[in-house]
């Protein structure tokens, strides 16, 4: 073989060892993670390496089948509280990883439910300080968190691109979608025809089959129709008017999931103790705008600490050092 040939060989097999070395070490958190289960619930418990007691932000996922970790988008959030003296409680959702249940049949009460259960169960762990718990939560858990911080041992309130009622959100999503795609005055028109018989079947409470019959081909499912009828008159103003604790409210400049103007207004109007934040370049999911698919999956593998806009992780971290 010729010797250019083993050079070129060898260079390869460095740089992959190399890079899965990379890899690994930016997938190694300075957390230690727990299994636990909470009743039904399968979770993880991520404490901070050093001290016995830390106070707890108790995760409430957005839409979704999602698993403790979000395929491990949470942990750099995890890390981040942990060195403001937090641990992490998250778990897979009802069908989720093995779980028991459904989280499609689950109602917002139901959620909200679960969570003060995870609450509770936390209070009563040697580690956790049960004067330090608080919420976090994103997109369809706010519907869920303003329920749950109504409850006294809940302390403080951190929401992610949380929206505020279900109609509004689902119609400026609907607007915002196509027009990201360029569509037409033809496809928008056709699109909202759509979505008003789907509203007024709703109304009815039609069955599944009886929608199915009205609209022709869906991509909803029976689990998700029954999902959407339990739940489609959420609105979180009445609890967010009840909130008396401090809320960190984190909204993105490229949301085209929640109308975030209506949602900083409405927190600013309901809640006493809200402090707002705005990262131009964030989207619904506090990733980078304009990085694509391609490179946001690429920046998940290789440096996921920067998967977010630059400030995200520093500033929840700022805030739970504030609130204790």
């Amino acid at each position: 073989m010729a010797r250019w040939l083993v050079r070129v060989m060898v260079v390869v097999v460095v740089l992959a060892v190399a890079t899965g070395g990379w890899i690994a070490y930016q997938h190694s958190y300075g957390i230690r993670e727990e299994r636990v289960s909470i009743g039904e619930l399968r979770g993880v418990l991520a404490r901070p390496e050093v001290g016995d007691r830390h106070g707890l932000v108790v995760f409430v996922h957005g839409d979704g089948p999602i698993d403790a970790t979000h395929e491990t988008f949470y942990r750099p959030m995890w890390e981040a509280f942990a060195r403001a003296g937090y641990a992490s409680l998250s778990w897979d959702k009802p069908g989720v990883g093995g779980a028991p249940g459904n989280w499609l049949h689950q109602t917002m009460a139901d959620r909200a439910r679960e969570t003060l259960d995870a609450v509770a169960w936390a209070r009563s762990r040697p580690e956790i300080d049960p004067e330090r718990i608080g919420v976090w939560g994103a997109s369809q858990a706010g519907w869920v968190m303003p329920t749950v911080a109504r409850n006294p041992e809940v302390k403080f309130v951190i929401a992610v691109s949380p929206a505020v009622n279900w109609h509004q959100q689902g119609r400026f999503n609907l607007l915002a979608e196509l027009a990201a795609r360029g569509a037409s005055g033809e496809e928008v028109a056709s699109a909202l025809a759509l979505r008003e018989t789907t509203l007024e079947h709703l109304r009815r409470r039609s069955t599944f089959e009886e929608y199915r019959a009205a609209v022709g081909s869906t991509e909803i499912t029976p689990d998700r129709w029954r999902f959407i009828l339990a739940n489609h008159e959420s609105d979180a103003s009445a609890d967010l008017a009840q909130v008396k604790v401090p809320v960190l409210l984190v909204l993105g400049g490229h949301d085209v999931n929640v109308d975030v103007a209506d949602t900083e207004a409405v927190y600013r109007r309901l809640v006493s103790r809200v402090r707002v934040v705005r990262y131009a370049d964030g989207t619904h999911g506090m990733t980078v705008a304009g990085r694509g698919e391609f490179m946001t999956a690429v920046v998940a593998v290789m440096a996921p600490r920067s998967l977010f806009v630059g400030g995200f992780l520093e500033e929840q971290e700022r805030f739970l050092r504030g609130v204790g």
